[in-house]
């Protein structure tokens, strides 16, 4: 049996690989939601390497993220068993980390956009705010029907599901495990109706993380191999991405349902991947971010599309400048933001990341135990 240092010492380090995983695939998401119009579409082939580049990038390595952000939020809520869940603390707890943020993040964007259009500014970059209809309005700000203002939130809308739903996500878990996964894998794969999910991977991902936490599955056991499993999975999304940029941008049922097994590899190939980079000096400092990686999360898409509108402005030609530009922009106006935002406005940075500071909550479970985490320039076409 383990003893209590042995226990300390692995959880404070699943805790850094989850932090690690979550900066790292938050800032690759910032890739996926880079707009574009039709013009420069890179399914066009104008721009040769770079266009696959994009293709690579975007619609296959970083789609890895959500069901990726999915399994941790499942592991992490039932990682002290089904007698350390509470479902009533479980909803309190992420009304105020996961729905606050989530409201205030878009209805702020929302309430924007309105002011913006309402002085002919933004139409054609994001839906019509000011003539849309109460229906579409709602929509708009809770996500009832569809996408939400910030689109990368609906993240945030389907995961409020899978917590609602996680008690029996569990006991199906728990109880058949094998059949409960792969109904979901085929739920995710194949081409069926989303029903009340937005992303059909989140639900797999997030059950996935339910099963490793209650069967108590030993994920130290991949490490071994975490520089084949990260080759493999990249081999994966490096073919997939040669066949959706040959074939695309409509993709075929057969394409698609690869597109979404690549990604589920993802959950496997990230977490190999956290324990190489955790080994080196960049990886230490990031799996430190704390409320970082929400914050990036919540914020990068009015950024990329306010940075677009202004490169339309200015008129420059080149794509590929704006495609590698705008994302590590967006990048460092976060991180910059954020520090402040820590520092000057505590009350506010807390109500905007759900009080996502400083140390996960597994590292300060870890302590106590020592002691006693295509698109088109128009919305329509930007469903990530």
């Amino acid at each position: 049996m383990q003893g209590v240092a042995d226990i300390v010492e692995m959880n404070a380090g699943v805790s850094s690989r989850i932090n690690l995983m979550r900066i790292v695939l938050i800032s690759g998401i910032v890739f996926v939601h880079v707009p574009y119009d039709p013009a420069n579409s890179p399914f066009l082939g104008e721009n040769g390497l770079i266009d696959w580049l994009r293709v690579f990038l975007g619609d296959s390595l970083f789609r890895v993220g959500v069901p990726c952000l999915s399994a941790i939020s499942g592991y992490l809520l039932f990682r002290r068993g089904l007698d350390g869940f509470s479902y009533g603390k479980t909803l309190r707890t992420k009304a105020a980390t996961v729905l606050v943020p989530l409201l205030l993040w878009n209805l702020s964007f929302l309430v924007f956009v309105f002011l913006a259009q309402q002085n002919n500014i933004g139409f054609g970059y994001l839906p019509d705010v000011v003539h849309a209809t109460p229906r579409e309005a709602a929509t708009l700000a809770f996500a009832l029907e569809g996408w939400p203002i910030n689109l990368p939130l609906y993240f945030l809308r389907d995961l409020l599901l899978c917590l609602i739903l996680s008690p029996v996500l569990a006991v199906l878990v728990m109880r058949y495990p094998r059949l409960t996964l792969v109904a979901f894998l085929a739920y995710a794969v194949l081409p069926v109706p989303n029903g009340i999910f937005l992303k059909k991977s989140i639900l797999f991902g997030f059950s996935t993380g339910i099963a490793v936490a209650l069967h108590r599955v030993d994920t130290s056991a991949i490490d071994r191999n975490a520089g084949r499993i990260v080759a493999a999975v990249l081999a994966a999304a490096l073919l997939l991405s040669i066949a959706l940029y040959a074939i695309g941008p409509e993709f075929p049922a057969w394409l698609d349902m690869l597109r979404a097994l690549t990604a589920l590899s993802g959950i496997v190939g990230a977490w190999a991947l956290s324990e190489l980079l955790l080994r080196t000096r960049l990886g230490a400092e990031l799996s430190k971010g704390g409320g970082l990686s929400f914050w990036i999360f919540c914020a990068h898409y009015p950024l990329l599309v306010g940075f677009w509108m202004a490169w339309n402005r200015v008129g420059i030609d080149h794509f590929a400048v704006f495609y590698f530009t705008a994302p590590l922009l967006t990048i460092a106006i976060l991180v910059i933001s954020h520090a402040i935002a820590q520092r000057s406005f505590p009350t506010l940075h807390a109500l905007l990341t759900g009080s996502r500071a400083g140390r996960t909550s597994l590292s300060r479970t870890a302590s106590a135990t020592g002691a006693s985490a295509h698109h088109d320039v128009r919305y329509s076409t930007t469903r990530r």
